[in-house]
């Protein structure tokens, strides 16, 4: 595996510039891993797919599905990539490289875990602050047109904010000043984590069943449905930051009175 993955990225390398992988190719691994991950649950919805797995009831219309893919596109090619192409300096400047040999797979590991760790803490902060009267009523308030998510709605955000939080997913790598094969992989683990939190689907096989401390789908859902000064469950991926500071108080009271029925109920 690892000799064909190296003749792979030798041939990407020998074929493309730093700049041209650094920027177009993050864009259009980005582009891949959000719009196959996500196109999912929207078929699911319209289809009424696995409908005993959806958390809510409610569905979007094809009318607001498509309204979040246009808008997605637009926010894409005006925000995302022109970011991209800006922050190549500083990425490189940062130590940012894609020579060969491949990072050894603990390099890749630790660096992955620290970036969801760094990711973590910092996206919980902004997305509080994002939840204050002012800052949702003119900017974080798009992202949470939304009540009932689907996976692509994940990063149907104002572009302040896509510009805000994203701050959170790529302090990391600006640390550590990642090969460029790091940087593709944590994008792409995090596309799906947050796609994944946003699907609107619980399945017996979501990873918050079997990752310790991952919110998960149900979890980022009650965030969705409950109102903005109430709803709390701020974390991005694992939420020991909401438990740390009490945010998740509403949603435990809430899962502890549905257990308390369902308890009553097969009794």
């Amino acid at each position: 595996m690892a000799p064909l993955l190296e003749s792979g990225w030798l041939f990407l390398i020998t074929h493309f510039s730093d700049f041209q992988l650094a920027t177009l190719g993050s864009f259009i691994i980005h582009e891949s891993v959000f719009f196959l991950s996500g196109l999912p649950s929207v078929c699911f919805e319209r289809l009424g797919l696995f409908s005993k797995y959806k958390i809510q009831k409610k569905t979007n219309t094809p009318a607001a599905q498509e309204r979040c893919i246009l808008r997605l596109v637009l926010y894409h090619l005006c925000v995302n990539l022109p970011v991209m192409i800006a922050s190549y300096p500083a990425f490189r400047y940062m130590g940012l490289k894609s020579s060969l040999p491949l990072p050894h797979w603990t390099v890749v590991l630790s660096q992955i875990v620290f970036y969801f760790i760094i990711e973590d803490f910092v996206f919980y902060w902004g997305h509080r602050i994002l939840h204050t009267k002012w800052l949702y009523k003119h900017i974080h308030s798009i992202h949470h047109e939304y009540a009932t998510p689907f996976g692509l709605t994940s990063e149907y955000a104002h572009p302040a904010e896509i510009l805000f939080l994203g701050f959170a997913t790529i302090l990391g790598p600006a640390l550590t000043g990642p090969h460029l094969f790091t940087l593709w992989l944590w994008m792409s683990l995090r596309v799906l984590e947050t796609v994944e939190a946003h699907s609107g689907y619980h399945f017996p096989w979501s990873p918050s069943n079997f990752v310790p401390l991952y919110g998960g789908a149900e979890y980022h859902d009650f965030h969705h449905r409950v109102l903005y000064t109430k709803s709390g469950n701020y974390a991005s991926t694992f939420i020991y930051m909401d438990w740390l500071f009490g945010t998740d108080k509403d949603y435990r009271k809430q899962k502890a009175l549905q257990s308390g029925v369902e308890k009553n109920f097969e009794e």
